[in-house]
């Protein structure tokens, strides 16, 4: 259930980068990976490698997504920069 909720936070923040330009690495199926994943990978992390179950979850669980879901978010775009800068098209 924990990690129902991870993607869930991942997905709502990432739904976000619409107002933000396109330069994600991938694009904005790029954004969408880094936030799912981002946001999974630290929740794991945070549990010590668990994931909570049915029981186990509560308003904190999504909290702890939050910050992986943002800097996932964060190394695609700028993985997205630095391409774009190594192809010219961005100054």
């Amino acid at each position: 259930m924990g990690l129902l909720v991870w993607v869930m936070v991942g997905l709502a923040i990432w739904h976000g980068t619409v107002w933000l330009p396109d330069n994600f690495y991938g694009g904005i199926v790029g954004a969408f990976c880094g936030a799912l994943l981002g946001s999974v990978i630290l929740g794991i992390i945070i549990n010590v490698g668990s994931i909570p179950g049915q029981h186990d979850t509560d308003l904190l669980t999504g909290v702890e997504a939050i910050p992986g879901a943002l800097l996932g978010l964060a190394a695609m775009w700028s993985l997205g920069v630095r391409q774009l800068r190594q192809q010219g098209r961005l100054a």
